[in-house]
């Protein structure tokens, strides 16, 4: 996770970073990244933020739900620039929508004040790679998500753009979010332009999608049914689970490995919507696996 802390003077300055000289891309492990913190973190001594951002690290890693809320709003108190504070109070303490996506919202703007303005300017292209940024990100996600699910979907789907904007690498999976949106929102254009941007991403995800694509632009032809059957030996399992002859967890698994059924479960969790929207899609589908 990255911060950047500004001080409190009437000039506001900014506190030196240092990029850690490994692939922090591969770091999405919260303890990784508290570590992290410890080792690259702010270079100018301990400041409020950075004091309430330790907390949170060790937040993440306690099972008590109740000691974990109380130490988000210690972190809180000691600054109310701690974006990852207000991300465990969404995901903990928040019992409606509209709650969480007001939690998810003082947290983005949390993270604007901690960042500052420079490091929307400055750091565009690499943001993940810069610990101080990822509670932002974190939040930023969270509220993309309520925004969406309470129908506020272009605005969701501005935040979703916006964070690949900022992080091209996508090290949060956003374009797999985004994706299928595009498709339930009717954009097909843009689905199809953010497919190539990431069109070597060669996960079954990825592949279902393109199939999708390809039938809600040709219908049942060769190349539908041929993008189609890259999918299948991506994921065999996907279409037992869009078709509903598999039943959907009540809970999902933390992580998921490629080409297993809890991959297949993600991709239909997000991507379900957008075959039941398409015209003949599950039709198709269910041709496609006799």
């Amino acid at each position: 996770m990255t911060k950047r802390e500004k001080s409190k003077t009437k000039k506001k300055k900014s506190v030196k970073r240092k990029k850690a000289d490994i692939n922090l891309a591969a770091l999405s492990n919260l303890s990784l990244e508290g570590r992290l913190s410890e080792m690259f973190g702010d270079v100018e001594g301990e400041t409020p933020l950075r004091k309430a951002q330790d907390i949170m690290y060790d937040a993440w890693e306690v099972s008590d739900p109740k000691r974990r809320i109380a130490m988000a709003r210690s972190a809180l108190e000691i600054s109310p620039d701690c974006a990852d504070a207000y991300v465990l109070l969404a995901e903990e303490t928040a019992s409606s929508l509209p709650e969480a996506l007001h939690l998810y919202r003082q947290g983005v703007e949390a993270g604007e004040r901690a960042l500052g303005r420079e490091a929307f300017e400055e750091d565009v292209g690499h943001f993940w790679g810069i610990l101080e940024t990822r509670p932002y990100m974190r939040a930023r996600a969270g509220l993309a998500e309520c925004l969406w699910a309470t129908g506020k979907h272009e605005e969701a789907i501005e935040h979703y753009k916006e964070m690949l904007r900022l992080n091209p690498n996508d090290n949060q999976g956003i374009r797999d979010l985004l994706l299928p949106r595009l498709i339930v929102s009717g954009r097909d254009k843009e689905a199809e332009a953010l497919f190539r941007e990431y069109e070597d991403d060669g996960m079954a995800a990825w592949m279902y999608s393109r199939a999708l694509l390809d039938f809600r632009k040709m219908g049942d032809s060769e190349i539908s049914r041929k993008s189609f059957k890259v999918a299948v030996k991506k994921n065999k399992y996907v279409p037992a689970y869009l078709l509903g002859r598999k039943k959907m967890p009540q809970s999902f698994p933390d992580y998921y490995s490629p080409g297993d059924e809890s991959e297949a479960m993600f991709y239909t969790k997000e991507n379900l919507e957008a075959w039941k929207i398409t015209l003949g899609a599950l039709d198709w589908l269910f041709d496609q696996t006799k």
